[in-house]
């Protein structure tokens, strides 16, 4: 619907109507200059948890009318408590549009970060680990690096999953048998990649601007340094879906909830970032 000489049509849903989600969506919206950038419909959750509005923006965009889709934080557990199989935005999005080959980025600023295992315990981690999603997530990364992003020649770091990659196999196995031989079987289609490798250094040379972006083996592996370096202006986009999605990168927040504290940086780097995506304009 959209393109670079008009606005495009934005959906936003609130959240979770008990965080801070409706807050940072109207401070959001406030700033002239955001509101400016499209015509934005805010979505407003008819129930306790905001998944009635997810669903409902959903629909609208599997109609095509509209051009892209912020969420602001729920709660996973309070949805599912209610009875609706939830772990997620991007898995439930991926759901109801069929769509086999996803992943979940975060950017900020120059580092992005994409994680190949998502909302699942550690514990179950490296069973979840195949050479499929690591293959799917290095190539979507590329697509995103090359096309959203205008980098002509990717460079991508693959994590291992264990302390000093394995150690050849005296602490782990995982990169022996799934990490190395994924990345190898896309290196004709990605000759940036370079992996695997260890999860305490690659971060740190992404920084340096070694890396265009770094693969994740977990959540809290690429979270964790990722949040400490651009929380505030950090955003999550789902790659692969027929529709652009983005999502600042913080959660409900219940403890400032009502307090009228919550910063909405990352919600207007999430508007601004769907925006550039939803019009095809290099981010």
């Amino acid at each position: 619907m959209g393109s670079a000489k008009s606005k495009p049509r934005i959906l936003i849903t609130a959240g979770d109507p008990k965080g801070i989600g409706p807050e940072v969506t109207n401070k959001a919206l406030r700033d002239i200059r955001i509101n400016a950038l499209a015509d934005f419909s805010v979505i407003e959750a008819g129930d306790n948890t905001g998944f009635d509005a997810v669903k409902k923006a959903a629909g609208i965009l599997n109609k095509g009318e509209a051009d892209g889709l912020v969420t602001a934080p729920v709660n996973k557990s309070a949805i599912a408590t209610s009875g609706i199989p939830f772990t997620g935005h991007t898995e439930y999005l991926a759901g109801i549009t069929h769509t086999r080959r996803f992943a979940m980025m975060l950017c900020g600023g120059s580092l992005r970060v994409t994680i190949v295992t998502r909302h699942i315990a550690l514990k179950k981690v490296p069973a979840a680990l195949t050479k499929e999603k690591i293959k799917d997530a290095i190539l979507l990364t590329d697509d995103a690096l090359r096309g959203s992003f205008g980098i002509r020649k990717p460079r991508i770091g693959v994590c291992g999953l264990n302390p000093h990659c394995g150690e050849a196999g005296l602490i782990g196995i995982e990169e022996k048998t799934i990490i190395a031989p994924a990345v190898e079987a896309v290196r004709s289609k990605v000759p940036g990649v370079q992996g695997p490798l260890a999860a305490d250094w690659v971060f740190y040379m992404a920084r340096k601007g070694k890396f265009d972006a770094v693969i994740a083996m977990y959540h809290d592996q690429g979270l964790g340094p990722f949040k400490m370096l651009a929380f505030e202006k950090g955003v999550n986009v789902t790659l692969g879906l027929p529709f652009v999605r983005t999502s600042p990168d913080h959660g409900t927040a219940y403890d400032i909830a009502g307090k009228g504290v919550a910063d909405p940086t990352s919600m207007k780097e999430a508007i601004k970032l769907a925006v550039n995506l939803a019009k095809g304009q290099r981010c």
